[in-house]
């Protein structure tokens, strides 16, 4: 089975600086040659995860607003003692939603519901060149 992998490059602002990033993951499986399969979009950072969200300025705002309530950047995090960078709940955040997501496409499409867009959240405390992995396996 073919494998084809690529990258995607996104400058963000971080504090849960969140952008959809659904076009260029449909890019990358077009390109790949691949009709049928699956892509994994991994992110090799300790402060960002993907999901996914229909990304509307409502749902984006309620989704800061949960993280800022369950994982408080204002409370004390043993991390941010170690290192001193002031980013521990960033690496609580992400672990809570994880480094990858797996979408089948079947026609070289994507089978995204009608509201569903892949997002990706850079939860980490000041902005950062990123670089995502998207790796397409298929027919």
């Amino acid at each position: 089975m073919p494998v084809t992998t690529e990258t995607i490059q996104l400058s963000t602002s971080g504090d849960a600086d969140i952008r959809d990033i659904t076009r260029q993951v449909a890019a990358a499986v077009a390109n790949s040659g691949l009709q049928d399969g699956t892509v994994t979009v991994f992110c090799p950072s300790a402060t960002s995860a993907l999901t996914t969200l229909e990304y509307e300025s409502g749902c984006i705002s309620d989704l800061r607003r949960l993280f800022d309530e369950i994982v408080d950047p204002a409370r004390h995090y043993d991390h941010n003692a170690r290192w001193g960078d002031g980013n521990g709940h960033s690496h609580v955040r992400a672990a809570l939603l994880g480094p990858s997501l797996t979408v089948p496409f079947v026609d070289r499409q994507l089978t995204l519901g009608t509201w569903q867009q892949i997002i990706y959240v850079d939860f980490d405390n000041r902005s950062r060149q990123r670089r995502l992995v998207a790796q397409i396996i298929g027919d």
